[in-house]
């Protein structure tokens, strides 16, 4: 039987280390836990919590698209948040909407990849 116990990360292509490396440390104002590789090819994981989300340009066959896969970042004030990508000149796809459980609205890195900027409602997990 098949027993997942966590995720060991999320992770996303890109096509511009340096480019991906300053939006996710200067716009997501996520701290890199690790890297591996050189300027050229590299591996960046940022953890959060007890989650990590990884970027890299390691593959080829590994393409950026905000039609994949997606993470969702919790925040802690849905508001500021907003507020603070908006300064930084986030891509916003999709507008802040309100769900019976949550607030959320969906950017792309400069790579296109779709970030969902999350923050639920009190009382649901």
């Amino acid at each position: 039987m098949l027993k997942v116990t966590e995720f060991a990360f999320t992770g996303y292509s890109v096509t511009d280390m340096a480019r991906a490396r300053t939006f996710y440390e200067t716009v997501l104002n996520l701290t890199p836990s690790s890297v591996f590789g050189d300027e050229k090819t590299s591996w960046v994981e940022y953890e959060v919590g007890p989650h990590v989300l990884a970027i890299t340009n390691m593959s080829g066959d590994w393409k950026p698209s905000k039609d994949g896969g997606g993470v969702a970042l919790e925040v802690e004030d849905f508001d500021e948040a907003m507020k603070w990508l908006r300064e930084k000149g986030a891509n916003i796809y999709m507008e802040p909407f309100e769900s019976p459980v949550c607030h959320m609205a969906l950017i792309t890195d400069p790579d296109g990849n779709s970030i969902c900027i999350h923050k639920r409602k009190p009382g649901h997990a």
